[in-house]
């Protein structure tokens, strides 16, 4: 907690606070900043205790600015296990964020569609989730403070914003599915076998971030939104190599029908 607090406190003596939004920016999604007006942005690797993104695909920068009368602070690249992070150290942004006083986050992420009618691309809007990762960022004593023991989780993506984020999306003229959402581990993709235990398991999707940030979000009460793209298809039949920068120039390409979708919803707020 006092590591929370320091974080918090370093980013309020930098303007970042009294935030009403918290947006995550996945893989190859990093467009959202264009959206809103960004005042102030400082490096992961210089407010206390946060870690440092190592991959080579997200940005490690803090942002807050304005969006549609909301102040809103956007993370430029997340964390992730596989890069040797606790989930602690992975779901730490979260809290802080909550520390400085948002009241909604929206999550994005790039993932591989098992569904076999999503195609590259797609938009699809979590509606529910399955973790296989192995460790829960809850694990350890609990800080009242900030949860719960044991948090309910039976609606953790809120159904109210995700409908005000179908209907703007409707409205824009974008396509918005649904589905489930599936955490591994990572940083492997899966076999062929793996693809289909997954699918039998009932998930449309699989990625490797978005539910710890989700678990730690639901133990504070924030409502959620989160949205995936589908950067490839995952046929068990049809299988071929994945090529990363294919995958994150889908993801690009994708990016501002969603930044401008989250643009739009925050304005609802």
């Amino acid at each position: 907690m006092h590591n929370i607090e320091e974080a918090a406190e370093f980013l309020r003596q930098k303007g970042f606070g009294d935030a009403d939004v918290g947006v995550v920016m996945g893989t190859g999604l990093g467009g959202f900043a264009r959206h809103f007006k960004v005042e102030k942005q400082v490096v992961y690797g210089k407010i206390p205790h946060f870690p440092v993104a190592t991959m080579e695909y997200h940005a490690g920068k803090l942002l807050i600015g304005t969006c549609h009368g909301k102040k809103v602070i956007a993370m430029q690249g997340r964390f992730h296990h596989y890069e040797g992070y606790s989930m602690k150290e992975v779901t730490f942004p979260i809290r802080v964020m909550k520390m400085l006083g948002i009241k909604h986050l929206l999550l994005s992420n790039a993932a591989g569609g098992i569904n076999l009618d999503f195609k590259k691309g797609d938009l699809v809007m979590l509606e529910d989730h399955i973790n296989l990762q192995t460790e829960n960022p809850l694990r350890g004593p609990n800080v009242e403070f900030l949860g719960p023991r044991f948090p309910d989780m039976s609606e953790p993506y809120s159904k109210e914003l995700g409908a005000r984020l179908m209907k703007i999306a409707k409205e824009q003229g974008t396509t918005l599915l649904q589905g489930v959402y599936v955490a591994v581990n990572g940083p492997n993709f899966e076999t062929r076998a793996e693809y289909r235990y997954l699918n039998h398991l009932g998930a449309d999707m699989v990625g490797m971030s978005t539910v710890p940030e989700v678990i730690v979000a639901c133990h504070m009460g924030i409502p959620v939104v989160a949205v995936s793209v589908i950067t490839d298809e995952c046929d068990p039949d049809n299988l071929h190599p994945v090529d990363m920068e294919d995958l994150v120039k889908t993801a690009e390409k994708a990016d501002e029908k969603l930044s401008k979708a989250f643009a739009e919803l925050i304005g609802t707020l």
